[in-house]
């Protein structure tokens, strides 16, 4: 999810964050603890992929708040089980009013498990092979980009191996969510103290 905003402001905690998080505490915990930490794991990385297509045309907290749920509906996200989904399991996706019910991202996040499964390679090292050298932070929301020549080729990659629903956009949000790229901004405190890579956040 690309920071919007061009400031940063302090919070209750007198700590400096990029703007976007500011309105829940759900929304803050995410951009504290996980949003750009580097995330590995075939499975793991299935879920933010899914996640990040369900979030087209919606805010990002909606998906946050629904994420427990999309987990159970999901099967937890495990590539070998989501392939094995059938047309009962789109029906049963399409009646769960606890995710977002969208024919055509339930069916491609079906289809992108079966994708994921049959790769020659690992989805975590097809996704992180697109990551490009560390770079300063952005100094305001103005200078994040929506979309990089990296994420473009990503995208490029990821359509020609059969994969949907994942556009330049979709795969820049990705990064930025998994830290293969950072655009926390510069005086965000994020990765300023030790002590923020602690405690991961759960859901």
């Amino acid at each position: 999810m690309s920071s919007p905003a061009p400031l940063r402001r302090a919070e209750d905690d007198g700590r400096i964050r990029c703007a976007w998080p500011l309105e829940t505490q759900l929304y803050r915990d995410y951009h504290d603890f996980e949003w750009g930490k580097p995330l590995h794991g075939d499975d793991a990385l299935f879920e933010r992929l899914c996640l990040e297509a369900f979030q087209s045309g919606l805010s990002w907290i909606t998906i946050l708040r629904k994420r427990p749920a999309f987990r159970a509906a999901f099967a937890g996200f495990s590539i070998a089980r989501v392939a094995e989904f059938g047309e009962a399991d789109v029906a049963r996706l399409l009646a769960d009013t606890g995710i977002v019910r969208n024919r055509l991202k339930i069916e491609a996040a079906i289809s992108n498990a079966r994708v994921a499964r049959d790769l020659d390679i690992g989805l975590d090292t097809l996704l992180w092979s697109f990551a490009p050298d560390p770079r300063p932070r952005p100094k305001t929301g103005a200078d994040v980009p929506a979309s990089t020549p990296e994420s473009v080729a990503l995208a490029k990659e990821l359509k020609r191996r059969g994969f949907r629903f994942v556009g330049p956009t979709t795969a820049y949000a990705l990064m930025q969510a998994t830290g293969m790229v950072d655009d926390h901004l510069a005086d965000c405190w994020v990765g300023s103290d030790v002590s923020d890579t602690v405690r991961p956040v759960t859901f």
